[in-house]
């Protein structure tokens, strides 16, 4: 027996309802209120065979849940696939409740990955730590601000928010409500900083726990916020069968446009999904590139041709796609540089609470410093390598086109 198609426009206080019924035909449901109780009273009221469809929500998740075991399917859908609904002209709940029945009867709805609740908590911490961030980042420019009004000179030292920078600002002559303002800015930057630490605490530990976060930090430029952020945002690797979808997803794929006769323009990335993800890959690929290897040969060798600018996202890009090669095949990252990942290893095991190392010991049969130098060497050998590779590719490609054009 087919089951009806039920579309849920969801809210903060209630959720208004419209039912499907398997001729076609739509009639306006109860309005059932967002709690346990109702919702789980609502669920108890459908059948096994229906399916019921609601937008991705911050509460969607959680409805859900509570319905899921009492009907054959729940699709939470993505309003931005929406657009029959963001772009209506006359829109209220009881007719998008009503077009959400309506799409789902004619399975024109996909539904959203669910992630399990490890990546749901690893995505509230990462995103609550980026807005703290942010913040402390706007206190920061305020006290520059200041600085910057007062016509004072630039601070002798690099960190103007240490311990040498504040007692530079406190030496400052300053009118009092500037005073304040700096003081006040230094209170917020201290309190969001004891914040953030709380937090990667957390995204330690959960990184040491964790070998795909390991794995990733064996590529130069990638730590652990770089690791996590990504992490969080894709979930199981599984769901992108080929690296495309992945790149997709993280929206650094470029817009086409195309039509009739006319050839396809290729435009700037799409800038889908979560841009934090997209901003730590950028953030990751500035330093990558600054170390000998493959990621640099193709930063330079992209930058020759379109600027740099477009490298340092296209290097962001190749990342991405290097991510999903080694979660897919569960392998480091083979030019890595082991002195470098145990180094970055180290600091989270000590944001993680880990004692630090005692001085003394057993001294290494060779230096940090030989070791560094050594890996560095290995590394822009493969650098050479890989530029040796593309150049040859690209000469045998233009062999065999004038083979086929004869000239």
């Amino acid at each position: 027996m087919e089951g009806r198609s039920i579309g849920m426009d969801v809210h903060r206080d209630f959720c208004e309802i419209a039912i499907c019924e398997p001729d076609g035909c739509v009639r306006r449901g109860p309005r059932v209120a967002t709690g346990r109780g109702a919702l789980r009273e609502f669920a108890e009221q459908l059948g096994p065979q229906d399916r019921v469809a609601m937008e991705a929500t911050g509460n969607a998740l959680q409805i859900a849940r509570i319905i899921g075991p009492h009907v054959k399917q729940v699709i939470v859908a993505n309003t931005r696939r929406l657009a029959v609904i963001a772009q209506a002209k006359n829109k209220t709940d009881r007719r998008e409740a009503r077009t959400i029945a309506q799409l789902l009867h004619a399975g024109l709805l996909e539904d959203c990955w669910q992630p399990d609740e490890t990546i749901r908590a690893l995505r509230r911490r990462t995103a609550r730590r980026a807005k703290l961030v942010r913040h402390r980042a706007r206190f920061k420019n305020e006290i520059l601000a200041v600085l910057h009004r007062n016509l004072k000179p630039r601070p002798p030292m690099t960190d103007v928010f240490g311990v040498a920078g504040r007692e530079w600002l406190a030496a400052l002559a300053l009118p009092v409500d500037e005073r304040d303002t700096v003081n006040a800015g230094l209170r917020q930057i201290d309190f969001l900083t004891e914040e953030i630490t709380t937090l990667e605490r957390d995204l330690a530990r959960y990184t040491l726990d964790s070998d795909e976060a390991k794995r990733l930090m064996t590529v130069p430029g990638v730590g652990m916020i770089t690791a996590t952020v990504f992490l969080a945002a894709v979930g199981d690797i599984a769901r992108f069968p080929d690296t495309r979808r992945l790149v997709g997803y993280l929206g650094l794929d470029p817009r086409v446009r195309q039509s009739g006769a006319s050839p396809a323009h290729t435009g700037r990335i799409s800038k889908e999904g979560a841009s934090e993800v997209r901003h730590v890959l950028v953030e990751a690929a500035l330093t990558a590139v600054r170390t000998p290897g493959p990621l640099k040969a193709f930063y330079e060798r992209t930058r020759g041709r379109r600027g740099q600018q477009i490298a340092i996202v296209a290097t962001a890009r190749k990342m991405a796609t290097l991510f999903w090669h080694l979660l897919t095949t569960q392998r480091d990252y083979a030019y890595t540089m082991p002195t470098a990942t145990d180094k970055k290893l180290r600091g989270v095991e000590l944001k993680a609470g880990a004692a630090p190392r005692k001085p003394g010991g057993p001294r290494q049969p060779l230096n940090r410093e030989q070791r560094r130098q050594a890996e560095r060497a290995t590394a822009e050998h493969a650098q050479a390598a890989y530029e040796r590779t593309v150049t040859d590719w690209h000469h045998q490609q233009r062999q065999r086109a004038n083979a086929m054009t004869g000239t």
